[in-house]
């Protein structure tokens, strides 16, 4: 027997509460078709001061739960998800944005390809009337859950799914507000949980819209960003790191170029560009090295395998930071070098306006080098106490042993060798 349990959280939702009640509960035929024998619909009212709560109360087959203050849309689902009798759980919101009937799909796509969540999603090709900047947001999201996770997401922020039960220990700590959508997307790709998408029609909202553009759309990016840093640090640290570097690279070929050109002089703009160049070469390697140790930390909290996936596993398959020791000290080294040689031929009599730029690139040079050396130690002493308890177990068990009693020694050493 197979249950499914769908979770409507609702704050004065009077208008529409009614409508999406019966539609959710006029599935039950189709979903017994896919396989879900019962249906359970649980509303979760959040603290309503309008007629909300009677209005389900009113409704035959529906559970209610009530808040007595409002705790949030996350806060709503987190309550019903607890309530849900059913090994799958479902939700989506009470204002009739979501259509229930594309319910048996979402299950017979899960039972088909054996997945542990199906979102429904508005951005994979069905009728949608959502508005342009909503949509525009929702696409930003869902490319930057793709970006930072090196998974494929068309819309990571649907309050239409259906998940198995059994993961929600997985998925938790979820937030309370409107966020977690995209949040237990973020969590339930980095969790390697199986997720598959299926398009849904999307109608605009029965009322007045709870959702502020700019403040959750804020919200949302902040959430999905600190979730990912939880797993893989490294990704959206070094992401960034590396769009640093690609900038001051650019930089330093146009110096070369103008140099080419005989152009030894700089102007405001120029002398901008330079110490920009200089800034972000140290800021790229200091966001870099931090999202590689920030792996390790992660590591050493979980007792896993340090992730490295700094572009989707194919790039830096074996990490970088083997090499930042030698690395480091061969740029510092480099650094110390140029800037002596500087210092030389200033003293021989070279003018300040032609070893500045000798100093500024020594410089660059010389911090980079101390920055990726430092990483380097850092990341040696978080390895060696990730690995400690199995370096132990190993000294204390003794490695590829074999036990052997006495007698069969002494047989041993007494037969010819050959």
């Amino acid at each position: 027997m197979t249950t499914l349990s769908v979770i409507i959280p609702a704050y004065n939702e009077e208008d529409g509460i009614q409508a999406i009640m019966e539609r959710v509960l006029s599935t039950r035929a189709e979903l017994r078709e896919v396989g879900v024998d019962n249906l359970e619909l649980i509303v979760v009212d959040d603290g309503s001061k309008d007629r909300t709560p009677e209005l389900v109360m009113a409704q035959k087959d529906v559970r209610l739960l009530r808040h007595v203050k409002n705790g949030g849309y996350g806060a709503a689902l987190k309550t019903g998800f607890a309530a849900a009798r059913g090994e799958w759980v479902g939700f989506l919101d009470a204002d009739g944005t979501y259509p229930p009937e594309y319910y048996p799909q979402l299950f017979e796509a899960a039972s088909r390809q054996n997945a542990d969540i199906v979102i429904g999603s508005r951005m994979a090709g069905a009728d949608s009337e959502m508005p342009a900047v909503r949509r525009l947001g929702n696409l930003i999201f869902a490319r930057l859950v793709s970006l930072i996770s090196a998974k494929h997401i068309t819309d990571s922020a649907s309050g239409m799914r259906i998940f198995k039960k059994s993961i929600l220990e997985r998925l938790y700590p979820l937030p309370d507000g409107l966020n977690l959508t995209p949040v237990m997307s973020t969590r339930a790709l980095h969790e390697q949980l199986k997720m598959v998408e299926v398009p849904i029609p999307y109608s605009e909202r029965v009322g007045r819209s709870k959702l502020s553009v700019v403040k959750d759309g804020m919200r949302f990016a902040q959430s999905i960003v600190w979730t990912a840093l939880t797993y893989n640090p490294v990704r959206p640290l070094g992401l960034t790191g590396l769009v640093a570097f690609a900038i001051s690279a650019l930089i330093g070929l146009g110096l070369i170029f103008f140099r080419l050109q005989g152009v030894n002089s700089v102007g405001p703009l120029g002398a901008f560009a330079l110490f920009s160049a200089l800034v972000l070469a140290v800021a790229g390697a200091s966001v870099l090295t931090l999202g590689m140790s920030f792996n390790y930390f992660v590591a050493l909290f979980h007792k896993s395998p340090i992730q490295q996936g700094l572009l989707g596993g194919r790039l830096f398959n074996r990490s970088p930071a083997r090499h930042f020791g030698w690395g480091g000290l061969l740029l510092f080294f480099m650094g110390v070098l140029l800037g002596g040689a500087s210092l030389v031929l200033g003293v021989m009599g070279w003018p300040v306006t032609r070893l500045w730029l000798y100093y500024l690139i020594s410089a660059c040079f010389a911090l980079v080098g101390i920055q990726l050396a430092i990483a380097w130690v850092q990341m040696q002493v978080l390895d060696s106490l990730r690995i400690r308890d199995a370096l132990v177990a190993d000294d204390m068990h003794g490695k590829d042993h074999v036990s052997v009693s006495a007698t069969e020694f002494n047989v041993k050493m007494m037969q010819p060798q050959a």
